[in-house]
């Protein structure tokens, strides 16, 4: 090879990086190229279908104890723009794509994503067939796996992946979570080009910090909440003293079952205070309700998954980001009259979005349950509501970083609850979910967006709260 070529070569070609190896527990062995920090890690493996944010991804606290890897084949063309990190530091255990970008183009790019792992020492390697992994994964169910750059030996790896901790009965949201009471209140000047100011805070919200991701507080801080975080393990009486309009559960990682310190509390705090839970939050709700909670195969994470609004037959495209999920039937008894006249429950749920019918439970704890939203893709719950109390949570992230908006409604329903107003998820999504942006322009959010009830009737009646 001629020097010039050589010189031209390295003008237009990214340094290679030395070998790195992913092994799973079931014997699988992928090799690649290291692509950010040295090391070696061990974590779930799990998958992500978003075409884009992965930075948010990336940084969001969900992603506790796990190796992500991304299905879209180039990651970091964009860059890093810190201040759509969803936390202050990343805590995934590793990251695993097809093609990492090493010369990002974008104007609000301050640094390269390679640079960006390398500040926080998160191990990556490129080069890997993620189809192929993705399709494995899915087939095969989540399982440990260990990423590394320091050893590349099967035996080695395999034997060391097999010894490592599940995340199975893990507590990681104490891991993510705060250490003392703050107010959240800051929103990101880089993002005022197409996300108006916020509205005028009417309510103050105490938030369950459970490795929430900023963007979800900050949802709440655009709607008009005053936003004071707490520690994920903190007294219901604490809270309660603070003197709140509603309390906000967040997301959060693992396993939620090892989450004790959080559902123990929200049984204290239902039906006293109106309640929101998202995704962990949804889960540590449905735990204070006695339900049992189920580890899905491979869990749901990206920003496509289709899921039907029972109450009124809209289907959002979602973000989400879980591993485990509420079992409907264990929450109680259908309410016939309350359910099309059915008796039995049904494994999957799609036959209630088939049906189109928000069924109801009797809960021996907080009286009638509503299922509101089911996920079209496996039939999985999505959402529940209290109709005797002030409550309701969804498994997904309304918040949409990254992702559509198609959900952000539900931000405009938590204020409506706080209303004490009835018909707060009787919204009109679509007019919903254009409110605060401005896409570049000086014009104002449409017209009552974010407070547009449906003309139709809302479904069967419920109680104060249906």
């Amino acid at each position: 090879m001629s020097e010039l070529i050589k010189q031209l070569l390295e003008g237009t070609s990214k340094a290679r990086g030395g070998a790195a190896a992913l092994a799973l527990e079931d014997g699988t062995v992928l090799y690649g190229t290291a692509c950010a920090a040295e090391g070696e890690v061990y974590g779930e493996i799990c998958f992500n279908t978003s075409l884009e944010g992965y930075l948010e991804v990336i940084t969001d606290p969900s992603y506790a104890g796990q190796i992500i890897t991304m299905t879209y084949p180039q990651i970091g063309n964009y860059g890093v723009n810190t201040e759509d990190t969803q936390a202050t530091e990343p805590v995934l255990r590793g990251l695993v794509v097809r093609d990492m970008c090493t010369t990002p183009s974008n104007w609000r790019s301050e640094l390269s994503l390679p640079d960006y792992l390398k500040q926080h020492n998160v191990v990556a390697v490129e080069g890997v067939d993620t189809r192929a992994l993705v399709r494995h994964v899915r087939d095969r169910g989540a399982q440990r796996a260990v990423l590394s750059t320091i050893d590349t030996d099967e035996a080695s790896l395999l034997a060391k992946v097999r010894a490592s901790e599940s995340i199975v009965g893990a507590n990681l949201a104490k891991t993510v979570s705060c250490t003392e009471t703050y107010t959240f209140s800051g929103l990101p000047e880089s993002q005022a080009f197409a996300v108006a100011p916020a509205a005028p805070a009417r309510y103050k919200v105490v938030a369950y910090d459970c490795g929430a991701k900023r963007s979800i507080l900050e949802n709440l801080v655009r709607a008009g909440c005053e936003v004071v975080a707490v520690p994920w393990d903190t007294p219901a009486e604490d809270v309660l003293a603070l003197n709140p309009d509603g309390v906000f559960l967040s997301n959060g990682p693992g396993d939620p079952d090892a989450v004790s310190g959080t559902y123990t509390q929200v049984e204290k705090l239902l039906g006293k205070v109106p309640v929101f839970g998202i995704c962990l939050g949804h889960q540590m709700i449905c735990k204070a309700a006695g339900a049992d909670i189920e580890k899905l195969k491979f869990g749901h994470r990206g920003g496509n998954h289709p899921v039907m609004n029972l109450l009124t037959g809209r289907v959002e495209i979602t973000a989400q980001n879980h591993g485990f999920g509420l079992l409907f039937p264990s929450l109680g008894k259908l309410v016939p009259e309350l359910s099309g006249g059915f008796k039995g429950h049904e494994d999957d749920l799609g036959f209630w979005a088939n049906a189109h019918i928000a069924p109801v439970v009797q809960n021996e704890r907080f009286g009638r349950i509503r299922l509101t939203h089911v996920n079209l893709n496996d039939g999985t719950a999505e959402g529940v509501a209290f109709l005797d109390i002030p409550a309701f949570s969804v498994q997904y992230h309304p918040e949409a970083s990254p992702g559509p908006t198609d959900s952000h409604y539900l931000f405009t329903a938590f204020t409506r609850l706080m209303d004490e107003r009835d018909d707060y998820l009787d919204i009109d999504i679509a007019a919903d979910r254009l409110a605060g942006w401005t896409f570049g322009t000086q014009a104002k959010p449409v017209a009552g967006a974010a407070d547009t009830v449906r003309s139709s009737a809302s479904p069967e009646e419920g109680g104060a709260h249906a």
